[in-house]
């Protein structure tokens, strides 16, 4: 990888309980990339991304970002980055105005009123500069935290979480603002549990799920994995085999035989399904229905491991 802005060598977290929240992760993120970091709830996303924010110790391991090291260079490594935490942490009686610009001198930047100015307007808050953030909806306080976040022009920027629970509206606004940092060079870390959010933005996906970081790919690779569907025929007669004949579709029997299944990539051209259900007619195989389902995330963890996730 060429120039990478961010290393993540090793890193975990064990608490004194015993509890491995997260188990070393070696990781690079590129300059200029949108990184995705998908997985289910409580799986560790968090945990990563306040390690590298300074906000948790790491138990082990080291992070650097543009060079400097998190730990022995906080406060350099700490104004390289913008954090968009989950939680709602803003003072609730400050302005709108007041606050961003609090952020921006916090980390040695001068009030510079035109870009503070234009941060607000690209996420439609310089209408609401005077206003406090109490009166806010719960949408435009979201919209206060990205703001604050990108006060201090960080070249890296995570977002926790960032459309959740959030309107379809910020959601597409969020979406457009994080294409126009890449054009500007930001790097932009995003953890989600949604699909749809990591193919809309990300170059490349990692996938955690119980403090283990299980892979990392270009979106296209992992994407392609999705496209996997499942064909389930509710037979009319249970099979105690599959019948000899049909080893091309790699089926299967599920459902103590009741069940035949054709896992096909829904992506090629040829799925393979006609001529199927064509072969299983001549064979006098009936079925009384059938469904389709594409993989989950939780399909693609027991790929990955082998075992239920």
């Amino acid at each position: 990888m060429t120039d990478p802005i961010l290393r993540i060598a090793g890193v975990a977290k064990t608490y004194g309980s015993g509890t491995h929240a997260l188990h070393p992760v070696d990781l690079e993120i590129a300059r200029g990339e949108i990184f995705a970091l998908l997985g289910p709830n409580g799986a560790g996303k968090t945990t990563l991304i306040s390690i590298i924010c300074g906000i948790v110790t790491p138990s082990a391991g080291t992070i650097t970002v543009d060079g400097h090291d998190t730990l022995r260079d906080y406060k350099a490594a700490r104004r390289m980055i913008g954090l968009v935490p989950q939680e709602l942490s803003v003072d609730m009686f400050e302005t709108v105005l007041a606050t961003v610009t609090f952020s921006r001198r916090l980390f040695g930047r001068s009030g510079h009123s035109a870009y503070i100015e234009q941060v607000l307007r690209d996420l439609s808050l310089w209408d609401k500069r005077d206003a406090k953030i109490m009166e806010l909806s719960g949408g435009m306080k979201r919209r206060v935290l990205i703001a604050k976040a990108l006060a201090h022009e960080p070249e890296v920027l995570f977002l926790d979480e960032p459309t959740a629970g959030v309107d379809v509206a910020l959601r597409r606004d969020m979406w457009k603002l994080v294409h126009r940092l890449r054009a500007r060079g930001v790097t932009i870390i995003l953890t989600t549990h949604y699909i749809e959010e990591a193919e809309e933005m990300a170059d490349r996906i990692g996938v955690i799920n119980k403090g283990r970081l299980l892979l990392v790919e270009e979106k296209a690779a992992l994407m392609k994995k999705l496209g996997k569907r499942a064909l389930d025929l509710a037979l009319v007669e249970p099979l105690k085999a599959v019948p000899a004949g049909l080893e091309q579709w790699q089926l299967s029997l599920e459902n103590d035989g009741k069940t035949l299944r054709y896992v096909f990539d829904a992506t090629e051209e040829h799925t393979g399904i006609p001529s199927l259900l064509r072969t299983l007619a001549e064979r006098h195989i009936a079925f009384k229905d059938l469904e389709t389902s594409k993989s989950s995330l939780e399909d693609i963890f027991v790929d990955l491991v082998g075992e239920r996730a």
